[in-house]
């Protein structure tokens, strides 16, 4: 019997079990891969927003990634908040010594709740270092224009353009993520190389957004880890997050914004 995939995720904790670390690792066993985690950050947050963060040591976050390697076959990454440039440099050169791939990069700089999540620097840090490590880099709307400077996009015309101009950052594909903009579909665009492609949802009406960023990007970094190409890992990712929206209304938790329902591919409420 074959292996499950080994899947890492390096990103920050959300207690409230909605985001981060405790939404990938909810996301990676929903579909079908072992999940490990390397905390880069503790946020005291929930369903309404956050109330505080705190760091560790970088070099403590690099020791974490290197007894991971040392030990365990890592078949993708998925890369979330990363809240100094101290923490990016250590994250990009220890994935560069290991030799790793299939790296995913959330480059998560807002929460959910508008609560911001990135340092000054961080943007700059990811750009030199992280960039030309990704297999791919999954922005939202917001995260795209802070890195391109681009202005808010009205059309997929516009997503395509954010999209190019990130790859020529150095990006080797990028994913924009469209949620935040308005209409009945949901409606994101991957760019690799000369190519862009749309894939489209019918937008979920539900308040339960906590998370939908991080849920994406790591169901992508598992597609990858169990083989599948890039353009048929967004599709399978986003199908995924559109069902896991859909069965939130199975869950109560919290009086802001909740989490989507990850565990709907293993559970009969």
């Amino acid at each position: 019997m074959p292996s499950l995939p080994n899947v890492l995720s390096i990103a920050g904790s959300d207690p409230s079990g909605g985001a981060g670390i405790q939404a990938d690792l909810k996301t990676f066993a929903a579909l079908g891969c072992y999940g490990m985690a390397v905390i880069t950050a503790l946020t005291a947050q929930n369903t309404r927003g956050v109330t505080g963060v705190h760091m560790p040591p970088a070099d403590f976050v690099a020791q974490q990634i290197d007894a991971i390697f040392a030990d365990i076959r890592v078949d993708a990454v998925k890369i979330g908040m990363l809240g100094s440039p101290q923490i990016v440099a250590v994250v990009a050169d220890a994935l560069a010594r290991h030799g790793a791939r299939n790296i995913v990069l959330d480059p998560v700089l807002v929460a959910t709740s508008g609560d911001s999540l990135g340092a000054p620097g961080v943007i700059e840090a990811m750009r030199d270092k992280l960039l030309p490590l990704a297999r791919v880099v999954t922005p939202n709307i917001p995260e795209a224009m802070a890195f391109t400077g681009l202005g808010e996009p009205k059309s997929v015309h516009d997503l395509a353009a954010l999209a190019a101009a990130m790859a020529e950052q150095g990006a080797r594909a990028v994913l924009v993520k469209g949620g935040h903009m308005l209409g009945e579909a949901s409606s994101d665009l991957l760019f690799e190389g000369e190519s862009a492609e749309v894939f489209s949802k019918p937008r979920v009406d539900t308040k339960n957004t906590h998370g939908t960023g991080c849920t994406l990007s790591s169901a992508i970094a598992a597609q990858l880890a169990k083989g599948v190409e890039l353009r048929q890992a967004v599709e399978s990712a986003k199908a995924y997050l559109t069902q896991a929206l859909r069965d939130s209304v199975r869950l109560d938790v919290g009086s802001g914004h909740g989490p989507v329902h990850h565990m709907w591919t293993l559970t009969e409420m």
